[in-house]
């Protein structure tokens, strides 16, 4: 847990562990409920009670257990949830978790629930098979997913990515297929966007699609400049242990 749960003072309140790692409160009651029906606060969130001093899941906390209750019918298998709840379900607090989503405006965020699905994943799914075809992208509101390649049966992680992150954006622009397999490390909640309701979202709002691809491709570009540097750095050390990638 971050060491930032160590820091906090005792009040009457309740303190909030973000996806982000970063503290949010102290809040009343009120205001602590109001975020859980905005999906600010998910089950696994980590909220302090300054009555008790101590730290608790969202879902294990006693103030908000009612809210975490099963439903009747809800899936108890395996992989994604049987029950994906709708955009209706969705309010424009969950957006603001995304990171691509941070410089758009309330009016774009109300008008962007109704082109997302949302889609809750359990442990170890497999969301996306290398060489299916993309038909969406997803987006990160909770959870975290490793990306990764299967080579000679062994598993080979690209990298991991976590809540606020996406993936699969490369299929909004092509019909290729998947460059990787993804896989959830741990329950999860994903946005879906597929492709065609992009095109609808980028015929009916454009002035909603443009600020989105322009965050989109200011992530893909940090992306290959990081990608850039490792392998500068691996071929540099390669050359400098007199490796095969010397020459």
């Amino acid at each position: 847990m971050s060491a930032v749960m160590d820091k906090v003072e005792k009040g009457t309140g309740f303190k909030i562990l973000g996806a982000d790692d970063v503290l949010y409160g102290p809040v009343e009651l009120p205001t602590l409920v109001d975020w859980v029906r905005d999906q600010r606060v998910l089950p696994e969130t980590w909220v302090y009670s300054e009555a008790v001093d101590a730290w608790h899941k969202a879902r294990q906390t006693p103030e908000l257990q009612m809210f975490f209750r099963s439903k009747p019918g809800a899936a108890r298998g395996p992989g994604a949830s049987a029950a994906k709840p709708g955009a209706s379900e969705l309010h424009v607090g969950a957006l603001r978790r995304v990171k691509i989503f941070a410089e758009l405006s309330e009016d774009q965020l109300t008008a962007m629930l109704k082109f997302v699905q949302v889609l809750p994943v359990r442990q170890w799914t497999e969301i996306c098979k290398q060489g299916d075809p993309g038909d969406a992208m997803f987006l990160i509101l909770d959870g975290e997913v490793r990306v990764r390649l299967m080579i000679g049966g062994k598993e080979t992680i690209l990298t991991t990515l976590g809540a606020g992150e996406f993936f699969g954006e490369i299929s909004l622009f092509d019909d290729g297929p998947r460059s990787a397999d993804i896989v959830a490390n741990k329950d999860g909640m994903l946005l879906k966007i597929k492709v065609d309701d992009f095109r609808g979202l980028a015929t009916e709002h454009p002035n909603l699609a443009t600020p989105l691809l322009l965050a989109i491709g200011k992530t893909l570009t940090s992306r290959i400049r990081a990608d850039n540097k490792r392998y500068r750095d691996t071929i540099s050390f390669a050359r400098a242990a007199g490796g095969p990638a010397a020459s």
